[in-house]
């Protein structure tokens, strides 16, 4: 008996100094761990400063004490959308429209930073000559849902062309540039690389750039589920400081964002080079002189009936401590 004793007491002294000394080491599952974000993408321009902080992450192993990122890739916007809102990830680059819809429905979604500026250009084959040459013709959109939805109508707008005129239809990116080779439209309207890729083969040209139609034009964003900004805000501002000073490495276009660019994206160097020329990576708050033009043309387009508020769906409170 007195062993057994003995034995007990043992055993409660132990477990007391491994208790002890966890405390004083590493905590596995307390404020100690790295909070692990993952992030939503499709391999387009568009995302590079996401692409940029990732590696960036990979060479400097200390550069995040908070968060780790996990970048997931997907083929569509719908697919994206889809894990976005079930909580497969927590956050995306996605076309903002997109997760204003999403908000609307009652998503909690907060867009914490542009993905990028300009960088979407009109392509159109090479016997259009004018915008007006597109009348009666079909023309790709990646969504209705989308800022290149919206400069096509602009544009048609601004040459007195009604935009039933033209027929619009819904492709991915991917296959954009093969169906203007194809003869299958004439004209489209995308994120890049897939613009440069019809003007560097030689099959398409540039009809009008995005800052031709509208200045300041919101396309891509960076949004994050506000459950995960909630409950690790450390690891969410950590996450938009890395993103924000990546998107200025991205400026620079240089040898080593083009390589990293390669990683993420299959293309030519000539169509990345020119993809890149097009697209800015600073200056990535969203305004909200430049929300409210996009509500417009979202409700004038009678694409959405009640877009979400600029304070409601907008929280700027992370990239202004990241600047």
């Amino acid at each position: 008996m007195k062993r057994l004793g003995r034995l007990i007491i043992g055993t409660l002294v132990l477990s007391l100094v491994l208790g002890l000394t966890a405390c004083g080491g590493k905590n596995t599952t307390g404020s100690n761990e790295k909070k692990t974000i993952k992030i939503a993408y499709l391999p387009i321009t568009h995302a590079v400063p996401l692409y940029v902080e990732n590696e960036d992450a990979k060479v400097n192993k200390n550069q995040f004490k908070d968060v780790n990122i996990e970048l997931v890739k997907f083929g569509t916007w719908p697919e994206l959308m889809d894990a976005l809102n079930t909580g497969k990830v927590d956050g995306a680059s996605v076309l903002i429209q997109l997760a204003m819809k999403a908000k609307e429905q009652g998503i909690d979604l907060k867009a914490v930073a542009l993905g990028h500026r300009d960088g979407t250009n009109i392509i159109v084959s090479k016997d259009i000559k004018n915008i007006t040459d597109l009348k009666g013709k079909t023309v790709a959109i990646p969504q209705k849902f989308s800022t290149m939805n919206i400069l096509l109508y602009q544009a048609l707008k601004n040459a007195g062309i009604n935009y039933s005129d033209v027929k619009t239809v819904e492709l991915t990116p991917a296959e954009m540039p093969s169906a203007l080779a194809e003869g299958r439209v004439s004209g489209y309207i995308v994120a890049e690389p897939f613009a440069s890729k019809s003007v560097v083969n030689g099959k398409g040209k540039i009809l009008y750039t995005s800052a031709d139609i509208w200045k300041n034009s919101i396309c891509c964003g960076l949004v994050l589920r506000n459950d995960f900004i909630k409950n690790n805000k450390e690891a969410a501002q950590e996450f938009v400081n890395g993103y924000i000073k990546a998107g200025k490495e991205a400026e620079a276009k240089d040898e080593k964002v083009q390589k990293i660019a390669s990683k993420y994206m299959s293309v030519d160097k000539k169509v990345l080079d020119a993809s890149l020329k097009y697209t800015s990576y600073t200056d990535l708050k969203i305004e909200k002189s430049d929300y409210d033009v996009l509500t417009k043309y979202l409700i004038n387009m009678n694409l959405l009936k009640d877009p979400p508020k600029y304070d409601d769906f907008v929280d700027n409170s992370l990239i202004s401590k990241a600047e």
